[in-house]
């Protein structure tokens, strides 16, 4: 299961956060709009037995039989997802191998980094157009074995269905492409000042620039895309899937934000952001500049939405309230979670209401969803995959010509009421989760030992 470790103080624990559409129809920008002068990505499909493809998890399978077997308690953090993707079978009957596609995609903007990518399809083939939904981990990652895969396998995302559907389940009974980028950690997906090198963040990091310019056209040609996009992620990403978003009105057809804070260039969201990437091994000074500056703001999602930026994409946004609920009692180490994921999501939450109250004032619409319980963790994530589909299969079925032309408010053009703050506190990096893997699981029709009860914060 997922817990938060101890991390000595409530302030340290807030800041840990801070079958759709077959035909081709034109997203309102294309890849090639927002592409520019950047080198498009090339995309390799990973075999995951080969002793010379780098991204092989050969150390963890072993041989019964006529069977391979891998043992995903046995891999890396980082390589937890792809124990799942080569071995695991759904309570659905699912092999995640049929529908789990393991890709690597180069980044001429960091240095010609190869990202892995996890390609979640319903037929195991790309033979048919389908929109593209991007999905960003959180911010210890998959390098920290905190992805969307691990986190949801054998956990049920779909309170309608009986029994249990897990996520890959619940896309490939969509008609629609899952991307999950499983690189950058505490990176808040964006494009860095200067380039950190200690801990998980060494050299550069470009991700709006992967993500946005380099990824796109060459992903989606790959696999298929048919012109529709659209982004989502929790905690970290959840700023991230609304900055993406708002720098490039139109390329997304629908945005997901799941427990995040939209403002980064104010005095208590900056602490929430500097605290994140310190556990990654940087500063927020190396991510955007001082605080209040013109790229800091530029960064900010709560500046930046703005109905000619936001109103483009349908947007569902969720949070729950910090208070304990159903699902985080009992389980092992829930004391801690409800402490401190608790205070965690308090803080997100009054981010959220203050995203809610931005947009009301500008008459921008959005999906909102704010659940009277629960903490900073899986489970309010998982039920997020169910919950903001509708705003999903809208965005993907709705004509580009909808979208609604207001004039653009540029960042700085709009005052901030902060001042320049010296961050000189030493604050102790908040250490990551548990990982929650079973022990053994089958390629071929084995079922894996069931993990433990759902937990905590990414």
């Amino acid at each position: 299961m997922h817990t938060l470790r101890s991390i000595g103080s409530s302030v340290a624990g807030i800041a840990i956060a801070a079958g759709v559409l077959s035909a081709p129809i034109a997203s309102a920008v294309e890849p090639d709009e927002i592409q520019g002068d950047a080198t498009p990505s090339t995309i390799r499909e990973v075999n995951l037995t080969d002793p010379a493809d780098p991204e092989n998890i050969n150390y963890a399978i072993t041989t019964e039989g006529e069977n391979r077997v891998v043992d995903i308690a046995g891999l890396k953090d980082k390589d937890k997802w792809k124990g799942y993707a080569f071995g695991h079978k759904s309570a659905q009957g699912n092999h995640y191998g049929n529908h789990v596609k393991v890709m690597t995609a180069t980044s001429a903007a960091m240095g010609g980094r190869e990202v892995p990518l996890a390609v979640i399809t319903p037929d195991g083939n790309f033979d048919k157009k389908r929109p593209t939904l991007y999905l960003l981990n959180g911010a210890g990652g998959a390098e920290q074995g905190m992805d969307w895969i691990t986190a949801t396998a054998k956990r049920d995302v779909n309170p309608e269905q009986e029994g249990v559907q897990d996520m890959v389940d619940f896309y490939t009974s969509k008609d629609v492409n899952v991307v999950i980028p499983q690189a950058g950690a505490f990176s808040y997906y964006t494009d860095w000042v200067s380039s950190p090198d200690a801990g998980y963040l060494k050299g550069p990091q470009k991700w709006e620039t992967f993500l946005t310019k380099e990824l796109p056209s060459a992903l989606e040609d790959h696999i298929g895309g048919n012109g529709k996009r659209g982004i989502a992620g929790m905690s970290m990403a959840a700023t991230s899937s609304l900055l993406l978003a708002e720098h490039n009105p139109g390329f997304y057809n629908a945005v997901g934000s799941f427990s995040g804070c939209a403002a980064t260039s104010r005095p208590l969201p900056r602490l929430y952001t500097q605290l994140t990437v310190n556990r990654g091994g940087g500063s927020a000074d190396q991510m955007w500049g001082a605080m209040g500056s013109e790229y800091n703001v530029y960064n900010d999602a709560l500046v930046n939405a703005t109905p000619k930026n936001l109103g483009p994409s349908e947007t569902y946004v969720s949070v729950n309230s910090g208070l304990g609920g159903a699902n985080d009692w009992g389980a092992k180490g829930s004391s801690t979670l409800i402490v401190e994921g608790g205070v965690i999501e308090a803080a997100m939450s009054s981010c959220t209401h203050d995203l809610k109250a931005k947009m009301d004032s500008q008459g921008m619409k959005a999906d909102w969803n704010f659940r009277n319980t629960g903490t900073h963790s899986w489970p309010g994530w998982r039920d997020d995959i169910f919950s903001s589909w509708k705003t999903f299969e809208r965005g993907f079925n709705k004509d580009a010509a909808e979208a609604p032309a207001e004039p653009e408010v540029k960042p700085n053009e709009l005052s901030i009421d902060a001042p320049q703050a010296q961050e000189d506190a030493q604050i102790k990096d908040a250490p990551s989760a548990a990982d929650q893997s079973p022990d053994k699981d089958f390629v071929e029709g084995k079922e894996a030992e069931a993990p433990e009860a759902a937990g905590a914060a990414e």
